[in-house]
């Protein structure tokens, strides 16, 4: 039975038993797994203060074979998102980690997926604005996978979008024109929003500091970025309601 340690993050937990709790998280060499964190619920556990969403960890596990659920030893936080003076950022933390989560296969490697994770937990450490953050994480998230539509050209056409904004046709995965998509005249991204996300492809996310993007943009983003999401995952995610129900503009 031997012992791995490893850099992870955090994803969720969920009880087991009167004093244990299950523990998914993200390892930065080998992926995603499962584990026991034994007495965990209890006051003076030793995982006390490394459990919490997205938070990155040294981690310590036991790997048995033929067995699902590895066993916790330990877990040593590194960087933690709770210390955020961001009650909406806090709110956030939910929503990145459970993407994360739906997206990754258990036990298959995802480096690039693990850094894009570690380095949102350290922009949220930072207080970058969190609106920001969002929209540029769920543009890399979807175009890891492979799955985010050229910003580029119109899928129908090969019309440039840069002048004119773009379109989204959730079903197909694509961003087309205003006259491919017989628009009338409203756009659902619009040049500004465009121009963020080209910004985004080339920006580390302690870096959106600087990087401009207004509420109508931000509205346009989140909006399409739902659809695709839902498209591709073929669900809702439970987080999303819960951080509307929290949102401070909500209330």
């Amino acid at each position: 039975m031997p012992l791995h340690t490893a850099d992870a993050l955090i994803l969720r937990t969920y009880k087991l038993g009167e004093a244990d709790r299950i523990v998914v998280f993200l390892t930065g060499d080998r992926g995603k797994y499962r584990g026991v964190a034994k007495h965990a619920r209890r006051p003076r556990s030793r995982f006390t203060g490394g459990l919490e969403p997205l938070t990155r960890a040294r981690v310590a596990y036991f790997e048995r074979e033929h067995r699902d659920l590895v066993r916790l030893s330990y877990i040593e936080p590194v960087c933690s998102p709770i210390v955020s003076r961001s009650a909406d950022a806090l709110n956030h933390v939910s929503y990145f980690a459970e993407l994360i989560d739906e997206w990754t296969p258990e036990a298959d490697p995802n480096h690039k997926l693990f850094r894009l994770g570690a380095s949102v937990t350290q922009a949220l450490v930072d207080n970058v604005p969190v609106n920001r953050l969002a929209r540029y994480f769920e543009y890399w998230l979807l175009r890891l996978q492979g799955v985010y539509p050229s910003i580029v050209t119109c899928h129908q056409c090969g019309a440039d979008l840069s002048h004119g904004g773009a379109r989204v046709v959730p079903q197909e995965g694509v961003f087309v024109c205003d006259r491919c998509g017989l628009s009338d005249g409203r756009m659902d991204l619009s040049v500004d929003a465009l121009a963020f996300l080209r910004v985004a492809g080339t920006t580390a996310p302690d870096r959106l500091t600087t990087v401009r993007l207004s509420s109508n943009s931000d509205r346009e983003l989140a909006t399409v970025h739902g659809r695709l999401i839902e498209v591709h995952l073929e669900k809702k995610l439970k987080s999303v309601r819960v951080m509307r129900e929290l949102s401070p503009t909500s209330r």
